[in-house]
C-alpha cells in the first residue's frame, strides 16, 4: 500500500553505483520516497545529500517499502541480494513488488520469480539501456518481464526512469532482450572504433567523417554518445568493459542454450574479453578503440585513464561493487 503522507508508493532501492544512483535520484524527483542501501559508504552519502534516506542493511532498506528495486552489477550480487536470512526475500511484506533492474541471465530472472512467489512478493526484471548519460537523463530504454498487472503496477515509476518502456513477455524476456541489446551495441562499438581508426589511418577529418556519418544510415545512438570519448581517447566510465564481458557472457550461453548463431557476437565477445584482459576492465565500453589501436600498431599512453583502484572482478562478475 502507498505511504500515508503520499500517493506514491514507497521504494527500496539496493544499488547506488554509476546507474542506481542517478536513477535513485530521478525517483526522489518524481515524489517517491526512497530508501537505500549499497556497500559503499560514499553511495549512502550520495542518496542522502540528493534526499533518500540512507539504510544499512538490505533489511533496514526494505522495511515498510511497497516496492523494492535492485541495481546490481550480475547475477551472483543480485542472488545474494534476494536470498538468505538478511535478503529482501526474508524481510520485504507479501505483497511487495520487486523489480529487479540489474543486468542478470534469464535463468536468475525465472528462479527469482519462482522463490518470490512462494512467498507472495511479486516480481519483474526490467534491465535498461542508454548507460549512465540515459540514467542521469531520465530516457532509459526499459525492457520488462513478468505479469502485464505487475507492470502496470510499475509503471508510473519507470516512466520516472526512462522514456521506452516494453512488457517484452513473461519472466525472464526482459533479460533476454538486454542481452539481444548490449549484441548490438558491442558489435556497434566495435564497428565505430574499427572506422575510426581506419579513417585517422588514411588521413581524413575525423570529426568532419563523424559528423556526416552521424547523419546517414551509419548513425546511431552509439556513434552520437561515444563520439567524444572516440575523439579525445578519453574514456570515464558510464558503463565498464568489466560489464559489458558480463553481459556478453550471458549472450552467448543464451544463444547457445536456444540454439541461435552468433558469430559476430562470438568474435565481439572475444574482443571484450581481449580489452578486459589487457587491464582495461574499468574503462568504458567505447574503450575497445583501444583494442583496435593495438591491432594497428598504435601506441598511445593510456595509463591515466585507467580509473585509480580499478580492479578487474572475477570472470563471473561477481564483484562487490554495486551499479
Amino acid at each position: 500500500m502507498p505511504s500515508p503522507s503520499s500517493s506514491l508508493p514507497r521504494v527500496a532501492w539496493i544499488g547506488l553505483g554509476i546507474m542506481g544512483l542517478p536513477m535513485a535520484s530521478n525517483l526522489l524527483k518524481a515524489g517517491y520516497e526512497v530508501t537505500g542501501h549499497t556497500l559503499e559508504q560514499a553511495g549512502l552519502d550520495r542518496l542522502a545529500a540528493v534526499g533518500g534516506t540512507p539504510a544499512a542493511s538490505v533489511a533496514a532498506a526494505v522495511r515498510g517499502a511497497d516496492v523494492v528495486v535492485t541495481m546490481l552489477p550480475a547475477s551472483p550480487e543480485v542472488e545474494a541480494v534476494a536470498h538468505g536470512e538478511h535478503g529482501v526475500l526474508a524481510h520485504a511484506a507479501p505483497g511487495t513488488l520487486f523489480v529487479d533492474m540489474s543486468s542478470v541471465t534469464p535463468r536468475t530472472s525465472v528462479e527469482l520469480a519462482e522463490a518470490a512467489a512462494r512467498k507472495g512478493i511479486r516480481v519483474l526484471d526490467a534491465p535498461v539501456s542508454g548507460g549512465e548519460a540515459g540514467a542521469v537523463e531520465g530516457v532509459l530504454s526499459i525492457m520488462a518481464g513478468g505479469e502485464r498487472a505487475d507492470f502496470e503496477r510499475a509503471l508510473p515509476l519507470f516512466r520516472a526512469l526512462g522514456t521506452t518502456v516494453v512488457l517484452c513477455g513473461p519472466h525472464g524476456a526482459g533479460q533476454t532482450v538486454k542481452a539481444a541489446n548490449q549484441l548490438i551495441v558491442a558489435a556497434n562499438i566495435q564497428a565505430c572504433a574499427e572506422a575510426v581508426i581506419f579513417l585517422e589511418k588514411s588521413g581524413v577529418d575525423l570529426e568532419a567523417a563523424l559528423d556526416v556519418l552521424g547523419g546517414g544510415l551509419a548513425g546511431s545512438a552509439v556513434l552520437s554518445r561515444k563520439r567524444h570519448n572516440f575523439l579525445s581517447r578519453h574514456y570515464p566510465p558510464g558503463f565498464r568493459i568489466d560489464l559489458h564481458h558480463k553481459d556478453m557472457g550471458i549472450v552467448t550461453d543464451a544463444a547457445r542454450a536456444v540454439g541461435a548463431a552468433v558469430p559476430v557476437g562470438a568474435l565481439v565477445a572475444s574482443l571484450v574479453a581481449a580489452a578486459r584482459a589487457q587491464g582495461d576492465g574499468g574503462l568504458d565500453h567505447s574503450a575497445l578503440l583501444r583494442g583496435v589501436e593495438r591491432l594497428s600498431g598504435i601506441e598511445r599512453a593510456h595509463g591515466a585513464e585507467q580509473p585509480a583502484g580499478a580492479q578487474q572482478p572475477p570472470a563471473s562478475g561477481a564483484g562487490r561493487a554495486r551499479r
